[in-house]
């Protein structure tokens, strides 16, 4: 009669009838939560570096597309100064230039301080270009480039049209390929979650290998079996889901500081929205939901092979 009561209640725990569980196991004592949690807060900065960085990318491109930039480049100051006004009077006439502005002496001083030193950005040692910077509507081609090229040579000999879009195309390329970096991080992380599932699972398969088969000989089914690893698992992966949410939101913050701390115009743009909190919002949902499938189609594998 005592083994018979040892019996159901085994069934019972396995059935989810009784509050004991098949895989007794104090909660983040375990190396599965934290395994989980490392995966979580890992996929969590990578895929925040992944938007913060497709933000980037959009903005820079959206400000930079039709822009281009008119370099008058004239050792004297006299014939340079004519020929900024003649471009800029031609390029506020041209169809299709939306807005054309002089730069003012005084930026581009600004900007080219850091490499020349103050004196040789007032002085005339070294001769710095004027810059006219215009935006032209519609698709920037090569074509339209070359045309307003030969308009500016006729008023401007010394005039050289530049798209501000290519200056960053290199930069563009960098940052494209960290973009699919990151996704490759989240892909594998993704893997490596699942692959840690599949052990974890077949190991606890292994330990109450004997129960199991009592189990089955009181009529318990492969779905009532794998439901109790599956709900097993799924603590596991939200606890430790919450832990790695947490870690990943400290990086998070911290890094966001740090760069807004730069003051650089592009590091600026790459801040996440909510759209992009909403998306990585998903990522430990995901990762519960993908350890309780992971678990069960394991465990209803292997017990088709065990029975």
């Amino acid at each position: 009669m005592r083994v018979f009561s040892t019996l159901v209640r085994g069934w019972k725990r396995l059935a989810g009838i009784g509050e004991a569980e098949l895989v007794p196991q104090a909660r983040l004592s375990g190396p599965m939560p934290w395994v989980i949690a490392i995966m979580v807060a890992l996929t969590l900065i990578a895929a925040a570096a992944g938007l913060a960085l497709r933000n980037t990318t959009n903005a820079a491109a959206a400000e930079l597309e039709g822009g281009v930039t008119v370099q008058i480049v004239e050792a004297s100051p006299e014939a340079r100064g004519r020929q900024a006004q003649a471009s800029l009077d031609l390029l506020d006439r041209t169809p299709g230039v939306v807005s054309a502005r002089l730069v003012p002496q005084s930026e581009v001083d600004a900007l080219v301080e850091p490499w020349l030193g103050v004196s040789g950005a007032d002085g005339e040692a070294i001769p710095v270009p004027a810059l006219i910077d215009a935006r032209i509507d519609g698709a920037l081609t090569a074509g339209r480039i070359a045309r307003l090229q030969r308009d500016l040579r006729v008023v401007a000999p010394s005039a050289r049209v530049d798209a501000q879009s290519s200056w960053l195309k290199p930069v563009f390329a960098a940052l494209d390929s960290l973009q699919w970096l990151a996704i490759a991080l989240v892909v594998l992380l993704a893997v490596a979650l699942v692959s840690s599932v599949l052990l974890a699972a077949r190991t606890a398969l292994g330990t109450n290998r004997d129960t199991i088969e009592i189990v089955h000989l009181l009529g318990g089914t492969d779905a009532q079996i794998a439901r109790v690893f599956q709900r097993s698992i799924g603590v596991d992966a939200a606890g430790g889901g919450a832990v790695g949410v947490a870690l990943a939101l400290v990086v998070i913050l911290f890094l966001g500081r740090r760069f807004a701390s730069l003051g650089a115009g592009m590091v600026d743009r790459g801040a996440l929205d909510l759209v992009d909190w909403l998306l990585l919002g998903i990522v430990p949902l995901a990762a519960v939901a993908v350890a309780m499938v992971t678990a069960r189609l394991t465990v209803m594998r292997t017990l088709r092979k065990m029975l």
